[in-house]
């Protein structure tokens, strides 16, 4: 008897130890110190993004006031700001250039710790918030938020670093999160963004699964019961069945235009034809060619073609601005152009404007749909196209717009633009440029 009751006896002793243990865990004088110092990473990424917000605004005021007051003068600042910025990047700061998200997920496949104080120190946070700043000065049509991301993984990976906290994959993702949702004012797309594009696997394809059965669900009811709201009544921006003739023609277009725009910079970027490799082998004058073009598209189009695209963007969505007709394409190679160049700067907002004018430019062939609402629908078909990141595209259009009357259209929109652009893409845009970022066979060695 007593030898059949000794293993059930080990068995109590074991488990009431694990539940000491864990009962206590949260008084351990380490783990509130871990968590003081995760905090305080938060807070200064907060901070961070603030004041590099307020930064890329004054940046992009300047280049604006230079162009009213001097029109002739983005034909000299664009290109030699261009050609400066891209050899400064090229030449002492490498992992400031472009959006910063490449380096985030490149350092994270890495178990370099030299490799990774490279793509996420302090010299390259300082470099890229400094240069993107620069970058919108001379009329670069970048933005800011895919930088903040790699700004806030630096902070983590700082803070993980300081603390000697050894789950540094864990922060870095932790602090690429925070840094979006602080950019965008979005936490639950920082947390999505987070998941779905930094550190996607295969839950990628379980993503997709989902956003397509509420999408469909979702549709049939919404076209057998009507738009009915299940605690009261909402107003809604798709009023009838035709309406929704809208959701595969934005979807078509975002998703051709968005994976033309992912496959050429991938082109340009890692796999150039040979007249343009030679040209990029001195990285200056390739940026210099590529400011040029971007300073005639600014100039002829009165500073659309450069900045961010904030302001236009937020006058067609929010207050249903006609954008001009050539707007969405013009905007969409300044882009192009910008980011192939080597400077720093980021594609979100960018790419947000560009779908809001490609919205803008269909809108006379459907009268009867609401302008602002096809806007929506081709800002979210376009980007969930660039990214390849259908649920974090629907997530930061409704929570930037506070709009939750189109859920089902924007999720059906980004979940067909996003499936279009990979025919064209197949790698997503983020993780085919990390792979320019990676540590080199010596660097793996010795890490």
């Amino acid at each position: 008897m007593d030898s059949k009751i000794t293993p059930v006896r080990g068995k109590v002793t074991r488990r009431h130890r694990r539940m000491r243990r864990y009962r206590y865990v949260g008084l351990s004088r380490r783990v509130w110190q871990r968590r003081g110092v995760f905090l305080l990473g938060a807070v200064i990424i907060g901070l961070a993004a603030v004041g590099f917000a307020k930064i890329a605004d004054q940046s992009q005021s300047a280049y604006a006031h230079l162009l009213k007051n001097w029109p002739w003068l983005p034909f000299i600042i664009t290109p030699l700001g261009f050609a400066v910025l891209a050899h400064v990047t090229a030449r002492w700061f490498p992992a400031a250039a472009g959006s910063g998200i490449p380096q985030v997920i490149a350092a994270r496949r890495s178990k370099n710790s030299a490799f990774r104080q490279r793509l996420l120190g302090a010299k390259t946070m300082v470099a890229k918030i400094v240069m993107t700043s620069l970058a919108l000065v001379v009329g670069g049509s970048v933005g800011r938020e895919g930088p903040t991301v790699q700004i806030g993984a630096s902070v983590m990976y700082a803070v993980a670093g300081s603390a000697g906290i050894g789950r540094h994959n864990g922060l870095v993702l932790a602090g690429s999160a925070a840094g979006i949702a602080a950019a965008f004012n979005a936490p639950i797309a920082g947390i999505l963004f987070a998941i779905e594009e930094v550190a996607k696997s295969y839950t990628g394809r379980i993503n997709e699964l989902v956003i397509a059965s509420v999408a469909i669900a979702g549709g049939v009811s919404w076209l057998l019961l009507g738009n009915y709201a299940y605690f009261g009544e909402v107003s809604a921006s798709m009023t009838s069945a035709t309406d929704w003739v809208a959701i595969p023609v934005c979807a078509i277009i975002g998703g051709i235009l968005g994976g033309i725009f992912s496959r050429a910079l991938v082109v340009l970027t890692r796999r150039p034809p040979a007249m343009i490799a030679k040209l990029r082998r001195t990285p200056a004058l390739f940026a210099a060619v590529c400011g040029l073009i971007v300073a005639v598209m600014s100039v002829s189009t009165g500073g659309y073609a450069s900045g961010n695209g904030y302001a236009e963007t937020h006058a067609g969505l929010v207050t249903g601005v006609h954008i001009p007709v050539w707007y969405g394409p013009f905007k969409l190679v300044s882009t192009l152009l910008s980011s192939a160049s080597g400077i720093p700067g980021g594609l979100f907002s960018p790419s947000l404007a560009v779908g809001a004018g490609l919205g803008s430019m269909v809108t006379p062939l459907f009268t009867f749909i609401e302008p602002r609402a096809l806007m929506l629908l081709m800002t979210v078909g376009y980007f969930a196209a660039v990214v390849q990141s259908p649920l974090t595209a629907v997530v930061i259009v409704m929570e930037m717009t506070s709009d939750r009357n189109m859920v089902i259209p924007l999720m059906a929109t980004a979940l067909l633009g996003a499936g279009i652009s990979r025919l064209i893409q197949r790698e997503p845009l983020y993780h085919a440029l990390s792979r320019g970022f990676l540590p080199t066979a010596a660097e793996m060695k010795s890490g």
